[in-house]
């Protein structure tokens, strides 16, 4: 019975927000500057970063009771992130109906980086979205992302720079 209700429960917090929340927690100027320092991040590596921010899961995943992990992964392979010549793309997720925050990374990239150094900028992003600082979080994880992609896919200064991804904030 405890099951049924916490699913109900779950399921009514993610019917009730909406992409308004999303707008309020990351105003329009407020994407705008972090889709600038993501254009300025991939200057410096061959990497592609993006950010997702998304009020609730589709009531499909709730269904099946999904996990943001699940939809984090699932949104990583939508928006291409996956799609880079070294597989070392990016996805900065957050869940804003469970204050979930997912970061994927692809393989290319995952053979460098300890699992703890991603777990250190959830948590740093955690902190912040607690505080109420959500671009000021997104924009340190950013940076914490950036150094990891420059540390280890350094962009040539002899190759021309292909943005294969959008830097758009995706808001849903």
């Amino acid at each position: 019975m405890a099951r049924i209700w916490r699913r109900l429960r779950r399921f009514l917090t993610h019917r009730w927000i909406d992409v308004g929340d999303a707008r309020k927690a990351l105003p329009r100027a407020a994407q705008e500057r972090l889709e600038r320092r993501i254009a300025a991040s991939e200057q410096r590596h061959t990497g592609e970063v993006c950010i997702c921010v998304e009020t609730a899961l589709p009531a499909s995943y709730l269904l099946r009771d999904a996990t943001a992990r699940e939809r984090a992964v699932a949104m990583f392979g939508k928006l291409r992130v996956w799609d880079t010549e070294h597989n070392n793309g990016v996805l900065i997720y957050l869940l804003l109906a469970e204050h979930a925050i997912e970061l994927v990374a692809d393989r290319g990239l995952n053979r460098h980086v300890d699992v703890q150094r991603w777990r250190a900028v959830v948590h740093q992003l955690g902190q912040a979205l607690r505080q109420g600082s959500v671009e000021d979080g997104l924009t340190t994880a950013l940076e914490e992302v950036s150094a990891v992609l420059v540390e280890h896919f350094p962009h040539p200064a002899d190759m021309p720079r292909s943005n294969s991804l959008s830097n758009h904030i995706v808001v849903r």
